[in-house]
């Protein structure tokens, strides 16, 4: 536990003085918002709820991409000797998990500001973008892992990625939609612990699998 999190404070650090990283992923969401409300004003609920999870989805892959793709060779080798692969992919999963539930709260609040607030139950919805964000950065951080040793960069990710995250997608969208009504949905219990299932096997896989792709 103390290796994870020195691992995550040296993320964290690593943060703070590149801040431009942070800066670009949050122009990158205000200016992406911006051009949606010039296009589109305040669009209906599900419309609204479908470009919220699409920019969330963007989003990800490039506050994801950067967490292995920076690191050197020397370095893993160091990251390797004194902490180990188990302890190093779970201070990423979890450093990945946290950030992009900031970026997705930035994102929610520039959403309201800008494209209207259709919103009949926010608390709730706010539930729903902090689970989604952890569920769409736990996927995209494991695959990073992979592309990063497979040296073939984010376009491999990308091209790995999307079509297994559309399911989590068209999951988060379901459970959404209760938030623009008063209605409880029958089986929305049951769609918050299907996507809690797939967060720990994504976990899961990564903590058996990493090691090996570690040591090759």
């Amino acid at each position: 536990m103390n290796h994870i999190i020195a691992l995550i404070k040296k993320d964290l650090l690593l943060e703070i003085r590149q801040q431009y990283t942070f800066y670009g992923i949050l122009l990158y969401i205000a200016s992406t918002i911006f051009v949606l409300y010039l296009a589109m004003n305040q669009p209906e609920e599900k419309v609204w709820n479908g470009l919220f999870w699409m920019i969330q989805l963007f989003i990800c892959v490039n506050a994801v991409a950067k967490s292995f793709l920076q690191e050197s060779q020397g370095r893993m080798l160091y990251f390797y000797t004194i902490a180990g692969a188990r302890d190093f992919i779970l201070s990423k999963l979890l450093f990945n998990a946290g950030l992009m539930i900031i970026m997705s709260l930035v994102s929610l609040l520039l959403f309201q500001l800008l494209m209207g607030n259709p919103l009949q139950n926010p608390i709730r919805f706010i539930g729903f973008v902090c689970l989604g964000g952890c569920s769409l950065s736990l996927v995209f951080t494991f695959l990073a892992a992979i592309a990063a040793r497979a040296r073939q960069g984010a376009a491999l990710m990308a091209i790995m990625g999307f079509p297994l995250i559309i399911p989590q997608v068209l999951l988060l969208m379901k459970m959404s939609n209760t938030a623009f009504a008063d209605i409880i949905q029958v089986g929305l219990w049951q769609i918050v612990l299907l996507l809690v299932a797939l967060d720990v096997l994504v976990i899961a896989l990564a903590v058996i699998l990493f090691p090996f792709l570690w040591k090759d």
